[in-house]
């Protein structure tokens, strides 16, 4: 094992640990396959449906998992107070997590955000605060709340913590508990919590698997960071559809990413566009564009050349999330960067 990653944030015993506090709050969410995927495909694909989860996305398993831990063992002044910054899907589970352990929560999202997120937001119980649509601009304005509120409110990253990482790996005990025998998992990385997580927990039930990361080619952060064997962040905001995927890699993160993932597959955002439809029109369910870019990664040329080294069968795919503002699909108008 390399030096790296002896240092890792989390650990497989952390990931069981929060299975213990969030098997009851979040759902077990189902596995669905289908043959024209595969056919289309080449592999036999297996999807993991945290489009299905409560909040529409996986990010309650993190959220659930750091709040719970907080209350559990806070010693400060009254109750906890959470904030934190998202693009929507983290928001909504910090909201819902929040309540569920009766807590108050303040979310700044940025007023790029579809209406649907921040209206499930507001009704999970957060105070929503608007801001400029930059990673610079939605810390700034959580650092105000953190200020403003005082010495009970505590910060809630949507990915760059080990609590968070924890929660979000208990996706890889479910997935191969109902299929052990997967090859590979792939999933969609920013700011690289939810498959750092993953890595950690799948390659620690099974050694032999592989873990593919995808991101669109306008949001790279993570793919050029694997070129170089360093950390590397986007110059300027990401301009791409998929909304929930433009906050660049963490530095607690990277490492569990970089010593655990084979890789980094990078799609277009048309290709993200006909992927989105093709899981509508031949899964019937909804993914986000964050969801459609595993999906897109897993059709493309670059995934089968990196497969080429070894047999590869079975594929698992997890559709991270299914939020999506249904008056502004991306596929009304021309597919183009936002």
């Amino acid at each position: 094992m390399s030096a790296e990653a002896k240092k890792l944030a989390i650990s497989l015993a952390d990931i069981r640990s929060a299975m213990t506090r969030v098997r009851e709050h979040v759902h077990y969410t189902p596995v669905l396959q289908c043959s024209y995927m595969d056919a289309l495909s080449g592999y036999k694909l297996y999807f993991k449906c945290e489009n299905l989860q409560r909040t529409g996305s996986f990010k309650v398993r993190g959220a659930t998992n750091m709040i719970q831990k907080l209350v559990s063992s806070w010693q400060g002044p009254g109750r906890p107070i959470v904030v934190t910054h998202s693009s929507g899907n983290h928001a909504q589970a910090v909201s819902l997590a929040a309540t569920r352990c009766g807590v108050e929560s303040h979310i700044v999202m940025p007023n790029s955000c579809p209406l649907v997120k921040v209206k499930a937001v507001e009704g999970y119980g957060g105070k929503v605060v608007l801001c400029e649509p930059t990673e610079e601009a939605r810390k700034a304005k959580a650092q105000e709340l953190l200020t403003s509120l005082g010495p009970s409110s505590v910060l809630v990253p949507s990915s760059n913590h080990p609590d968070i990482m924890a929660g979000q790996g208990t996706i890889a005990l479910e997935f191969l508990e109902q299929v052990p025998d997967l090859d590979v998992v792939v999933g969609s990385v920013s700011g690289g919590g939810f498959m750092a997580g993953v890595c950690v927990g799948a390659k620690g039930m099974k050694p032999d698997v592989e873990v593919v990361l995808s991101e669109p080619k306008n949001a790279d952060d993570c793919a050029r960071s694997f070129e170089a064997g360093r950390l590397l962040q986007n110059a300027s905001p990401p301009k791409t559809i998929a909304d929930g995927l433009r906050v660049n890699v963490g530095e607690q993160t990277w490492p569990v990413l970089h010593s655990l993932a084979q890789g980094v597959v990078t799609v277009s955002e048309e290709e993200m566009v006909v992927a989105m439809k093709l899981v509508m029109e031949r899964m019937k369910v909804v993914v986000e564009p964050s969801a459609a870019c595993s999906v897109a990664a897993v059709l493309s040329p670059q995934f089968r050349k990196m497969m080429e080294p070894r047999p590869t069968t079975k594929v698992g795919v997890v559709l991270c999330g299914g939020n999506v503002d249904l008056d502004h699909l991306p596929w009304t108008s021309t597919p183009k960067p936002l």
